[in-house]
């Protein structure tokens, strides 16, 4: 059983860095080493794990599924050795966060903070794709997302949901009329986030429902380009209320008629959701939401 784990970790590495040089650089052995011993996985149960393209190695449908379960072998031992880290400095725990948007994610750590006085706090900021291979790399314990698909890997909870508003230049028709109504899009320039933005898929479906038109001038890949791109009077903009920063010149304004909200949930590894500190942070989340809904 020893061999195969060495040869099990060989093919966890390559699946993590989907790449032989880079998972012998990860585990600090010689590449033909990783090579010998995922082919001898392979030779000895008879099944092919990847798809070798030149440096780069694709999963096959047997290897995403061997890999669904390496990820929690290999993400405990991880684990165990941060524990273990965490008592030899003193600390009596570290809990780390990746989240989508960094208004949300500090509202919750300051929650947290005065709750655990003595735990450390690692926050990381990533897309919604980083962010979930992190949580199943067990590089993060919490992973504060928005609008989550089912997956039987992961433990969700529902945790805010926050009004989507309109974001104008203080001079703009809209600012004196707060709320308004959304059809009045049709005749805006909008500024957009890039494609995959869950408050522009929202922004979009609800419009596309309505038979309203998005004229979409500019797409950029950050709140803070947008703000800046309204306050020069180049469009209008959209994002949740928790996000919106007031810079100069900007003014945020509420939709009437059709409502938008944006709903973030936190999630961990279904086989982790019972560590104690994982599990506080759900439970905690579990409350009643009426006095945080904006």
């Amino acid at each position: 059983m020893y061999q195969y784990h060495k040869w099990i970790r060989s093919f966890h590495a390559v699946a993590k860095m989907r790449s032989f040089t880079a998972a012998a650089s990860y585990l600090k052995i010689g590449q033909p080493t990783i090579s010998e011993q995922v082919g001898a996985l392979e030779d000895k149960f008879s099944v092919e794990l990847f798809h070798r393209r030149g440096r780069h190695v694709d999963l096959t449908d047997a290897g995403r599924r061997l890999y669904e379960i390496t990820e929690g072998i290999f993400g405990q031992e991880d684990e165990a050795i941060q524990l273990l880290q965490s008592l030899h400095s003193k600390k009596t725990g570290l809990l780390r966060i990746g989240a989508v948007s960094p208004p949300v994610v500090m509202n919750l750590t300051y929650e947290l903070m005065r709750k655990h006085a003595d735990i450390e706090f690692a926050i990381s900021i990533n897309s919604e794709q980083e962010t979930l291979a992190r949580l199943y790399d067990f590089t993060i314990d919490i992973a504060i997302l928005a609008i989550m698909d089912p997956d039987k890997r992961l433990h969700i909870v529902p945790y805010r949901t926050y009004p989507i508003v309109a974001i104008v230049r203080d001079d703009h028709a809209w600012a004196s009329k707060s709320p308004v109504p959304l059809s009045s899009i049709r005749n805006e320039a909008v500024i957009m986030r890039e494609p995959g933005s869950k408050t522009r898929d929202l922004l979009e479906s609800a419009c596309r429902n309505r038979g309203i038109e998005i004229k979409c001038v500019m797409e950029l890949n950050s709140r803070e380009a947008i703000m800046h791109a309204i306050a020069e009077g180049l469009g209008i903009g959209f994002v949740s209320e928790i996000e919106y920063v007031p810079i100069p010149g900007t003014k945020a304004v509420k939709l009437k008629g059709a409502p938008l909200t944006i709903d973030y949930y936190l999630c961990a590894l279904a086989v982790r959701r019972n560590r104690p500190l994982i599990r506080s942070v759900l439970e905690s989340a579990m409350s009643p939401k009426a006095a945080h809904k904006k």
